[in-house]
């Protein structure tokens, strides 16, 4: 269990009980001793507030909110959130096993419940650079530590489905420990997907379609409703309630800190209930579902269980009202009562300034190819188009928005790789980002050369952050640690990330999150075209590939 923290004190809470494990509600009061409910006892109370399980993120990288789990958990508990199942793949991309063990420590700062899975792909491919690796033998030790709970996404699908015997020997050793193992297979079906599954893979997060999610759930495998800062899969997939509820789980995957200062699981869940879906079986996709799944210790209101749990005065519309973890009360009426902790911050950022020759693309006489991004998803399409010239060499295009797009290794001096991609919307400036999936080098996109150059370079001279970027006005947030997380108070980093995101939308983007989208535009294992530090990748052919046609 990851919480230092306990409670000492005794008291009771009545009103209705919601009790999930055995589907129904009654009123009664909870009797908490020393963080666990000693008792339970049903009986007539005149208080009509809810006394329900606390929500479980089912998979969420921390590290994209920006924060370190310290600040996480201060602003998640305000929504009723007491724990979350996370992967820290992107901590691991930069620093290995080390990255691992500084999220579990940080983690056991605060009075949440962290539990954290081993990431079974670092890196993702052999086709970017990456600050670490994990062997089958890291995970071999990882599965063995009671700080690890399962081993997360296995999003080298192509390994599993052509027995890399590296990669199996990583499963087995979660199956060996008996931890569950998760999914990500976006677009995987047929036979593919059943040799996939019978590997021992449960879990998939990455379903955009109904028909996808319902073929893996004939297989066996549980859906994770994805709704984060990018990816946003709700919608399509929120009717799987009505048919298949013991089989889902709420996720938000990736979620920035000002969205985070808004909400999280309970906006899914409110969203859910307000559709008309069964209040219990929403509640359970939120927690119990989850809390089953991944053998999580998160008490579900029963005797002998720890006491977490949150308060709301209107079941059909859910609002933390109180958010008590282990007994302690984490947060009350939307203020968290978890203190700010001083952190380190580790990180390797070994880039050098990029100059305007590294940028130039000379002109070819060719079509070029193009990544499509989709707002809302993290897969691309591509297309061909002729390229817009000037003195000899390729650059943005701006009336076709089909912007230059830079990928700079941080990890060592080396020439950026450069495409193009349509979708941003800028006008004027650049965005550029030292958190990109998954290997986490710096990623631009920008109107002209000399946008993109400032931007880029202002990331190397912080050693990580985000910024947007134009001659006029600029905003920055350093991320000092690992170039992916703040070593600041998370209301203040969130307060920064909403006015560079702003600026970001003076500056043209029409995406709803511009530096969330551009920081999957570096994702090799997602579909269809993307662009790593080695060069544009075709993610059906999985290999590098000219920009040129």
């Amino acid at each position: 269990m990851n919480n230092s923290i306990s409670a000492n004190s005794t008291f009771t809470i009545g009103g209705q009980i919601v009790d999930l494990v055995n589907s129904r509600i009654f009123s009664g009061v909870v009797v908490v001793e020393d963080g666990k409910i000693s008792k339970i006892e049903q009986q007539p109370v005149g208080n009509t507030q809810y006394i329900m399980p606390g929500f479980v993120d089912a998979h969420v990288h921390i590290e994209s909110s920006m924060l370190v789990p310290s600040e996480f958990a201060r602003l998640a508990v305000c929504h009723g959130t007491v724990a979350t199942v996370s992967d820290p793949h992107e901590i691991a991309n930069v620093l290995g096993k080390d990255g691992i063990r500084y999220m579990i420590e940080n983690g056991k700062k605060v009075p949440f419940k962290f539990f954290f899975g081993a990431p079974s792909c670092v890196p993702s491919t052999a086709f970017e650079t990456a600050g670490a690796t994990l062997n089958a033998e890291d995970i071999e030790e990882l599965m063995a530590s009671p700080d690890i709970y399962y081993l997360s996404e296995v999003m080298n699908y192509p390994g599993v489905i052509h027995d890399d015997p590296e990669l199996l020997r990583k499963i087995a050793a979660a199956r060996r420990n008996g931890k569950p193992i998760d999914g990500h297979a976006p677009a995987v079906t047929g036979v593919d997907l059943q040799k996939y599954v019978g590997a021992g893979i449960t879990t998939d997060h990455e379903c955009f379609r109904l028909a996808g999610a319902l073929e893996k759930i004939s297989l066996g495998m549980r859906i994770l409703i994805r709704e984060g800062s990018a990816a946003k899969n709700f919608e399509a997939l929120i009717p799987l309630m009505a048919t298949h509820p013991d089989k889902l789980m709420f996720c938000s995957d990736d979620k920035h800190p000002n969205e985070l200062v808004k909400g999280h699981i309970d906006d899914l869940v409110r969203r859910a209930i307000a559709l008309g879906y069964n209040v219990l079986d929403v509640l359970k996709a939120a927690s119990l579902n989850a809390v089953k799944h991944y053998n999580l210790n998160v008490g579900m209101l029963q005797t002998g269980d720890d006491a977490d749990f949150i308060v709301v005065d209107d079941l059909h519309h859910p609002v933390a009202k109180q958010t008590y973890i282990k007994g302690v009360l984490v947060a009350e009426n939307g203020v968290s009562n978890i203190d700010y902790k001083e952190m380190v911050t580790p990180n390797i950022f070994k880039a050098e300034f990029i100059t305007a020759e590294d940028l130039f693309v000379p002109n070819e006489g060719k079509l070029i190819k193009v990544i499509d991004c989709i707002d809302g998803q993290l897969i691309t399409k591509s297309f061909t188009t002729e390229p817009k010239v000037s003195d000899g060499g390729i650059v943005s295009d701006v009336e076709h928005d089909i912007l230059k797009m830079v990928v700079v290794n941080r990890y060592k001096p080396s020439k950026p790789a450069v495409a193009f991609i349509k979708g941003f919307g800028l006008r004027r400036g650049a965005l550029a980002s030292s958190v990109a999936h998954d290997s986490h080098n710096i990623v631009a996109v920008g109107v002209t050369d000399k946008d993109i150059l400032h931007a880029v370079n202002l990331l190397i001279e912080h050693t990580g952050g985000v910024t947007a970027y134009c001659s006029t006005e600029m905003v920055a947030v350093p991320l000092p640690v690992a170039g992916l997380m703040s070593n600041e108070d998370g209301y203040e980093v969130a307060a920064a990330y909403q006015n560079a995101d702003a600026l970001a939308k003076r500056l043209g983007s029409t995406l709803y999150a511009p530096f969330m989208t551009l920081a999957f535009m570096a994702l090799l294992v997602i579909p269809e075209l993307k662009l790593s530090d080695q060069g544009l990748f075709d993610v059906k052919k999985f290999g590098i590939t000219s920009i040129y046609e």
